[in-house]
């Protein structure tokens, strides 16, 4: 199958090209500089010019392959609304192309948060507190002619030296000569390595069900104080728990995510899709992994 890739280039996105190549399957990448055509022609994917903003590139794109997905986002904390509306208008600008044609739309969102340790699992809804609305957008163009599929990563995608939301929390870790943890740390996180999530977009490509939700979870639930204590002895610097008031100062935006209670599970997703998770998890990988 043609396929028409968004955020081909990133950390997933070139994992997912791979796999998808590997397959049997045929990758046009969206690319916006030298640079990313150069990193696509070095995997073998040919390149499309154009961007998230340039809705035009986003149309040519779906209009010429059998399949869509669509990973790229952009992660501007300081106006994440205004990042949230760039998804928005991407997503129903591929929409509208595809509409009454039958092709596939594979549309990247994330697990939601739970409320007071509800363990989250594909039956959830998307998470109503952030502005992102990319299933909410997407979900319509099922009832249109469209094989709608949602890919909910968890927060923490890691492998291969790179651990996502982790990479700064060690980078804090390192400023500040502690890896810190809120209270007693039992709070949980979840978590998945890359190449295990690229091997899940494969799979709803080929087998997901129109309208479905597909969570790549590994880890469902991790102590925050074990991770921490992992990334004190990667760094060689001391775990140590702080309050909820020095967590706001010591993590900035990133303290909620390091303070909450948020269990997830895949076990929907695997039954339906027999997919199985192998490589390292997060705590073997920030152990035993590559040194970022």
């Amino acid at each position: 199958m043609r396929v028409f890739i968004t955020g081909g280039t990133g950390f997933i996105g070139s994992a997912v090209i791979r796999e998808l190549l590997g397959a049997g399957h045929e990758v046009t990448g969206l690319a916006r500089s030298e640079e990313s055509k150069g990193r696509l022609a070095a995997m073998g994917a040919p390149a499309l010019d154009g961007s998230l903003e340039d809705l035009d590139s986003l149309r040519r794109g779906a209009e010429t392959a059998g399949a869509v997905i669509h990973l790229a986002f952009v992660h501007n904390f300081a106006d994440f609304a205004a990042s949230a509306e760039t998804d928005r208008r991407a997503i129903q600008a591929i929409g509208e192309t595809l509409a009454g044609t039958g092709k596939t739309f594979i549309v990247t969102s994330g697990v939601p948060s739970g409320e007071n340790g509800h363990t989250v699992t594909e039956n959830d809804p998307s998470d109503p507190r952030t502005p992102r609305v990319s299933e909410q957008a997407a979900l319509p163009f099922a009832e249109r002619g469209v094989r709608v599929l949602i890919v909910r990563p968890s927060r923490f995608v890691h492998g291969d030296g790179n651990f996502g939301f982790i990479t700064w929390l060690m980078d804090i870790a390192r400023e500040k000569g502690m890896a810190a943890y809120i209270g007693d740390g039992a709070n949980r996180i979840h978590a998945v390595h890359r190449l295990d999530l690229a091997r899940l977009f494969l799979l709803v490509l080929e087998k997901g069900e129109t309208g479905a939700k597909y969570q790549a979870v590994s880890d469902f639930a991790i102590p925050y104080r074990s991770a921490a204590e992992a990334m004190g002895r990667r760094l060689n610097v001391p775990a140590i728990s702080i309050s909820m008031e020095q967590g706001l100062e010591h993590f900035g935006f990133l303290s909620q995510i390091v303070g909450a209670d948020n269990p997830a599970s895949s076990e929907i997703t695997q039954a339906a899709l027999g997919w199985k998770p192998t490589r390292l998890s997060l705590l073997e990988d920030l152990e035993n992994g590559v040194t970022p």
